[in-house]
This record gives structure tokens, sequence and C-alpha cells, in this order.
């Protein structure tokens, strides 16, 4: 089997090369980070004269695609246009930052959460992401952005493979448009990844196509089947057990894909140690 591409969620503050150095000591070989405040403010850290160049460090240090975050104010399916608006203009922005850093031969990618329909409805949630998605393109499609699956908490759009897969038709560019599999999120909207782990792969490639798929979110969950509590544990406690996970990093379709810690950080070497726990359920 092949090296995992595996790393955490970091840190930007004091700019690029401080981001590599957390990578660094955490033995990633990818990693995810906010390209702005999570509030939605510009970074003052990540430096777009800066990008290129940390771009081109990744490529030689031969690091797996980067999952970049964008901030969970972002509400493509918002009630109020300022706030769809805003979403659609800060995303093309956040995407002609990372266009520097693929330009550079570094694959990257922009994962989002849909959008919350906030009582309008799926359907009319599930529009509105397209369309907004459809403007942000107009504007910047250097990178592909990558729609997170949720786990179903509140009016979250994307709570299921169909309505992921009804977004993705009314996207125009359809090239620039993918999927992160989150498994706390995938497990809390009542896909049984335990039990039944084939049969939730071969519904995923039904409704979206697992090339489509370009990342993993890789989180235990607290709540377990169908709770849509999104309430993430960390590896091999809560619900998905280190079972599902020797599955996941030993499927080889999966198992090629970037995978994002989202965990909680019980000490300084929780993240070194879950990357290590993960990389040793491979099997040679």
């Amino acid at each position: 089997m092949m090296e995992l591409y595996i790393g955490s969620h970091l840190s930007t503050a004091g700019g690029w090369n401080a981001l590599l150095e957390r990578s660094h000591e955490e033995g990633g070989t990818a990693f995810a980070f906010f390209p702005r405040s999570p509030y939605g403010k510009r970074s003052k850290a990540l430096d777009p004269a800066g990008a290129a160049a940390f771009g081109a460090r990744l490529k030689a240090e031969g690091y797996g695609p980067l999952v970049v975050h964008a901030p969970y104010v972002y509400n493509l399916a918002g009630k109020d246009e300022a706030k769809r608006t805003f979403a659609i203009e800060a995303l093309a922005e956040d995407i002609e930052l990372l266009t520097a850093i693929r330009e550079a031969g570094q694959e990257v990618y922009i994962n989002i959460h849909p959008g919350a329909h906030v009582g309008q409805g799926s359907e009319t949630g599930c529009r509105l992401i397209s369309e907004g998605l459809n403007q942000v393109f107009e504007r910047a499609a250097g990178v592909m952005v990558l729609l997170e699956t949720m786990a179903g908490k509140g009016t979250e759009c994307g709570r299921n493979f169909d309505e992921l897969a009804t977004i993705m038709d009314g996207v125009e560019n359809k090239a620039n448009v993918g999927v992160t599999f989150d498994t706390c999120h995938v497990l809390d909207a009542g896909y049984d990844l335990v039990h039944n782990y084939d049969g939730v792969m071969r519904q995923l490639d039904e409704a979206i196509g697992l090339a489509k798929v370009k990342a993993i979110h890789v989180n235990g969950s607290q709540f377990g089947l169908g709770s849509h509590k999104d309430r993430h544990a960390n590896i091999g406690e809560g619900q998905l057990g280190i079972p599902f996970f020797t599955r996941l990093v030993n499927d080889p379709t999966m198992a090629k894909l970037p995978m994002i810690l989202e965990t909680k950080e019980q000490t300084p070497a929780t993240h070194r140690d879950e990357i290590e726990l993960l990389r040793g359920l491979v099997q040679k």
C-alpha cells in the first residue's frame, strides 16, 4: 500500500513558513487551514505574495493535496442576499489566493460547508448554493471547491448524498466541484459506516461518483449513527472504532485521498499520535 497523505487543521499564525513548520512538527504530508479568519476577515498572516513560494516548497517536499477550509460564516443558501453576496465574493477571493499555490505545482482544494437554508426548504437552499457557486466560478475558477458531507443538524444542506448531487447538478462548471467525505458527518447523517461500509460506498458512488470524492475529514463521532449531532471524537474513541479506520486506510479508492484530522487536541502531541496511529493501520 502507498503512504497516506495525512495531517490536521493547522493555525496560520506567523504566516506561510510557520504553517509549514507546524506540519513538520506533527509529521504530516497534507493539512488544512483557514484562508482567512473563521469569521470572514482577511488574513493578515497569509501574504498573497508568499503563496507561490509556499506552493513550490510543498511540491518539493512531496506533499499531498491541501484541503483548505473556507470560514464557517459563508452561507451560499442564506435568506439574506447581502450574506450570500459576501460568501460569493469572499470565496472567489480565497480561490484567487490559493490559485498561486496550485500554479506552483501543488494541488489544493477549498472545502466549504454547502450552506443552511434557514427555513426556506432544502430545495431552495440547494438551488441557491448551485447559483452561488456559478457566480463564484465566473469570478475565479482556478481551484476546485469541495462540498463537505454534512451531519444534517438544523437546516444544513448536503445532509445526504442526494442533496450534494442536486447541488452539483446545478453547477455549470462541473469540473470545478467535488466532495469532501467527513467520516463523523456521514455516520451522523444516518449512513452505517461501521456495519455496512461497502453499502455506504456503493450509495456514494451511485449518487455522486467516487471519482468526485477528493478529500476526507477523518473524525470519530461522539453520538453516532443517525444522531445529526456533528460532535467529533478522537480516533478510536466514540462510535467509529478502530476497525472502521482500518477499513478506510486500506480501501484503495479512499486511501489515496488527503486525510485531514479535525479531532480535539487533548495534548500537543494528539495529532502527531493520531497520524502515527492511522499510518500504523495500513496493512503492508
